[in-house]
């Protein structure tokens, strides 16, 4: 069988088509057998080149047919590495297909299972449900409102005037507090006489008045 009847198959125009994972994978092993190939003709080049080396003095003959050898070497590995390249970038070529198919299929797969998902739903229904729950919400919120509102049994009071009248009736404790405070207070006594002088005070004073007679009398002399 010929390369490209193992790369492609040989299958005629009704035959079936291989998938990428299957040409990927061809392609890859055909890599390895040019790789293979590659290190074998490598091996046969250095070969010829010490062969011309060894017979270059000796055996002309011999050592051009080395080099010869050596040159068609070199030729089938030039093209060997070309051939890499071009199935290199074919195997890429084809993975991203793969890729780019696997992604489009999920994403097909999520696009059906989001329409199944919404097939059974009306837009109408879902707004009156919408509706619906909002007033029922509503509902909820003016019976807590109403239930958490103070009872008084029917009386209702004005707390201005509430307030009004607590103040005024602290403003008479106040009062009345006061007076009893200036009624309970003693009021100090008036002294009817001036304190007397202390004792110590009055002899200060007559020693000082003494004084003032000795130096008198000094003076006189």
């Amino acid at each position: 069988m010929s390369l490209f009847g193992k790369l492609f198959g040989t299958g005629g125009k009704g035959g079936k088509s291989p998938t990428p994972q299957e040409a990927i994978q061809r392609l890859r092993d055909t890599e390895e057998m040019l790789m293979k190939k590659q290190e074998f003709l490598e091996k046969k080049i250095e070969q010829e080149l010490l062969t011309a080396k060894k017979n270059g003095t000796k055996n002309k003959r011999a050592a051009l047919q080395a080099l010869k050898r050596k040159k068609r070497y070199e030729k089938q590995l030039a093209q060997i590495d070309g051939t890499l390249s071009t199935i290199e970038f074919q195997r890429e070529a084809l993975e991203n297909a793969n890729t780019n198919t696997e992604v489009l299929k999920n994403m097909g797969f999520a696009a059906k299972a989001m329409k199944a998902a919404h097939e059974n739903m009306d837009i109408d229904k879902v707004d009156d449900l919408m509706q619906e729950i909002t007033e029922g919400q509503e509902l909820a919120q003016e019976i807590s409102d109403a239930i958490s509102k103070p009872v008084g049994f029917g009386e209702e009071f004005d707390e201005d005037e509430l307030m009004a009248e607590l103040e005024e009736l602290e403003q008479e404790e106040l009062d009345k507090n006061l007076l009893e405070i200036g009624e309970n207070v003693p009021l100090p006594n008036v002294p009817s006489t001036l304190p007397a002088r202390p004792a110590a005070k009055k002899k200060e004073e007559e020693d000082e008045d003494d004084m003032k007679d000795l130096e008198a009398w000094a003076e006189a002399m």
